[in-house]
């Protein structure tokens, strides 16, 4: 897979990362991986999980270094935003695992998404001699992983309110983002970045280069306001007969949507060349198109030709058991996630069965804030029969009457999904997601 002209790190001799280490340095990296491997064990035996966060924790306990020699001599693609990073990160890491063929060993992926610095860490534990390294970053871990590693690129997707009692204030991450970006300067990565969205573009600003994905977003209602001046954002109604977003420019300033270098256009995606790509993807959902957008922009950039990128792209269809179908007794699932206003708005068209099951809890990977449930068009789900189960299912019960949806509470997630006679989707936040992959065998 050859080096793109433009990244800072083309022809970069790269050998194992932890040659370049001191003895000493290496010799406690190694100490605290094989710590980091039994407490891992240890979790997946008591039932815990896939111990990947436990297996980071304990490393860098142990090695505060750690997850920056497991970062240094790598090619880095990172993938950051709200919504759609795990989907992205899949579908880069299969467009660049195609590239690759028989020497796609030499590639690391945070495949499981565990995405803050421990599941970083751990992933990159299980190839350290890999010289690739595609990687899923939480937002609040963009600026350290620049810091660190020196990435190549940076895929930003978008920002939506989400997890409020965490991520309360959208704007102090993009600045975080704008920040980092301008400190790394001629040394920071190429940025891929969603044109429409505001907070992505007055973030990207700083960056180095920026290669802009038109992705004919709708969801405007986290950009109001201007990030540079607090002035009224104006968002151009789309073009229905074109088929995709419309513009958005401030009242205020100069801020307003770039032109894309590629562009998402009635489910088709048209490169930088302005050939018109059906992705013919194996996930469901425009959103996903536009996913794959930022993917192959990416790609392209790692030396990736489109037609193998898309080859790659094309393989994946469960992406950490998004949209995965499970069986739960005698039930047929399909599980799709959704976090915050935005994925629900995206998720719920996808959902086509007679029946809906709808799972809400508040732990710390939801969000104990459970406000944002009423931002959520549960009016569209009239007329079909819906299932609030979750240990918040009382709390969308709520919401749902108020929708003059008719319901049923049933708060027990296995009790929820028995006795179906028929297919059935379920749209799960993130802490229920996890339990029914677990219970699916997914």
């Amino acid at each position: 897979m050859p080096s793109p002209p433009q990244s800072p790190h083309a022809g970069l001799a790269i050998d194992s990362p932890r040659s370049r280490l001191a003895p000493r340095a290496r010799a406690r990296l190694a100490a605290a991986t094989v710590a980091g491997r039994l407490a891992a064990t240890a979790s997946r035996i008591a039932g815990r999980g896939s111990g990947a966060s436990i297996k980071g924790r304990v490393m860098m306990t142990l090695d505060p270094a750690a997850l920056g020699k497991l970062l240094a001599n790598k090619r880095i693609a990172m993938v950051s935003g709200t919504n759609g990073k795990t989907t992205t990160t899949h579908f880069l890491a299969a467009a660049v695992r195609a590239s690759l063929g028989p020497e796609a060993k030499r590639m690391v992926h945070n495949a499981d998404g565990a995405n803050l610095h421990h599941g970083i860490a751990s992933a990159l534990s299980e190839n350290p001699g890999a010289d690739i390294a595609i990687l899923e970053t939480d937002e609040r871990v963009v600026a350290d992983v620049i810091r660190l590693g020196r990435p190549e690129l940076l895929v930003l997707l978008n920002f939506s309110r989400d997890q409020l009692d965490r991520h309360h204030e959208i704007k102090a991450l993009g600045r975080s983002w704008r920040n980092a970006l301008a400190d790394a300067g001629a040394d920071g990565p190429i940025v891929v970045a969603n044109a429409d969205e505001p907070l992505i573009v007055w973030a990207a600003q700083t960056a180095r280069e920026v290669v802009w994905v038109n992705t004919a977003t709708t969801w405007t209602q986290d950009s109001s306001l201007c990030p540079n001046c607090g002035s009224s954002l104006v968002h151009e109604q789309p073009r229905e007969t074109a088929g995709h977003g419309g513009r958005w420019y401030c009242t205020g300033c100069e801020l307003a949507q770039p032109a894309g270098d590629y562009e998402v256009r009635d489910g088709q995606i048209i490169d930088t060349e302005r050939r018109v790509w059906d992705p013919q993807l194996n996930v469901p959902g425009g959103f996903n198109v536009s996913n794959a957008a930022c993917a192959l922009a990416a790609a392209v950039l790692m030396g990736v030709d489109a037609d193998t990128a898309f080859a790659g792209m094309r393989t994946v269809s469960a992406p950490a058991g998004r949209f995965a179908t499970a069986r739960f007794g005698a039930t047929t699932a399909r599980l799709l996630l959704a976090k915050n206003p935005a994925g629900w708005a995206e998720a719920l068209p996808l959902a086509q069965t007679s029946t809906v099951v709808l799972a809400i809890d508040s732990a710390a990977a939801d969000g104990r804030d459970v406000s944002w449930l009423w931002d959520v068009e549960y009016e569209q789900l009239a007329g079909r029969t819906v299932i609030a189960t979750g240990p918040r299912a009382q709390d969308l019960a709520v919401r749902l009457s108020h929708a003059d949806v008719d319901y049923r509470c049933v708060p027990d997630l296995a009790a929820a999904l028995s006795g179906h006679s028929e297919p059935v989707d379920v749209i799960a936040t993130y802490t229920p997601f996890q339990r029914l992959r677990k219970m699916g065998g997914v």
